[in-house]
């Protein structure tokens, strides 16, 4: 019989504790999760979703609108639709998780740049649209909803930006 060294290898390195076998296959079962079930009710997920439903139904309303103002209505469509892919594009990158692959950007970052632009551009076109409706009901509504999904958008922005530069800045002075 030989006594010599033998090398067993283990999942864990050297530096660290080793984690029970228990927790290592649960969160490799949740990485294998394709969809982040959680994200759909959080209330950043529910956010996204309100924000989404009230910038179609603002196009919506303008686009059936009879217009009287070209410029100020085509504006206003293309930033509406322009805010619904971006916020459309951010809630699969959370559903999906993408961001744990993709970690070449910082995503809290992107995300708040994107509601800082978005809303100062919504709030801008729901304020021609507004001015620009000439009591015709659709066009109305159109504005209305825009400044729903704008204030929608300041609530995002905060929470991003409670995430983004509130907890670095802790992080940093630890």
């Amino acid at each position: 019989m030989s006594h010599g060294a033998r090398v067993i290898r283990t999942g864990v390195s050297s530096g660290g504790p080793a984690a029970p076998p228990a927790a290592a296959s649960s969160s490799a079962g949740s990485d294998a999760e394709l969809m982040d079930g959680a994200y759909f009710r959080s209330c950043a997920g529910m956010l996204k979703v309100a924000q989404m439903i009230s910038l179609l139904v603002g196009f919506i309303s303008v686009n059936t609108s009879p217009w009287t103002d070209y410029s100020a209505y085509s504006y206003f469509q293309i930033v509406t639709m322009c805010d619904l892919v971006m916020i459309l594009f951010f809630y699969i990158i959370h559903i999906f998780r993408i961001y744990r692959k993709l970690t070449c950007v910082s995503w809290p970052l992107a995300e708040f740049l994107h509601y800082l632009i978005g809303t100062i551009l919504l709030l801008i076109a729901s304020i021609v649209a507004a001015s620009r409706s000439y009591n015709l009901n659709g066009l109305v509504a159109g504005a209305t909803f825009g400044f729903l999904a704008t204030i929608l958008c300041v609530l995002s922005i905060w929470s991003s930006y409670k995430v983004s530069c509130i907890t670095q800045s802790t992080n940093a002075s630890v």
